[in-house]
């Protein structure tokens, strides 16, 4: 656990990491590289950004729970499918061949190293008009920003 702190500024950018939301009869996942860990109201939290036009953002909304899994290199192909893919277009986890087990009140994956299950506490729509420009013209031309989810961590599960 140590060690996953220690890389925890830059796990996300490096490594990838799958965001879920949902039960087992209807869930929908997909891979991250903005989040962080931290603290919030004393309690520890991870931050999630999700984008309204993604399929995965209305399972987080309607649930009170999402996972923030993490795996091996070995994997990473599988975050790159998941990650371009809609499941509203096709079941991309069957696909990549993951299987989604039951996490709590949410989902993760048999095949995943360390899974956070969070409950959500804050959610909050990102403001264009305080952002720089740049970041404007890069990230939010032709979609609307982020959403900030943020979720005390309840449970970690290796």
């Amino acid at each position: 656990m140590k060690e996953f702190i220690d890389r925890s500024f830059s796990v996300f950018a490096r490594e990838w990491a799958l965001v879920t939301a949902g039960n087992m009869d209807s869930y929908n996942t997909m891979t991250i590289a903005w989040g962080g860990l931290g603290t919030l109201w004393s309690k520890p939290v991870a931050t999630v950004y999700v984008k309204p036009c993604r399929y995965t953002h209305q399972f987080i909304e309607n649930s009170d729970y999402f996972t923030v899994s993490f795996f091996d290199e070995e994997y990473k192909k599988a975050l790159g499918v998941l990650g371009s893919k809609s499941g509203r277009d096709g079941d991309k986890v069957a696909e990549v061949g993951f299987e989604a087990v039951p996490c709590g009140e949410s989902i993760t994956f048999k095949q995943a190293k360390l899974t956070l299950l969070c409950k959500k506490i804050y959610r909050h729509d990102m403001d264009t008009s305080v952002m720089p420009q740049k970041e404007i013209d890069t990230y939010y031309i032709d979609e609307a920003p982020h959403t900030i989810f943020i979720g005390e961590i309840v449970d970690v599960i290796e």
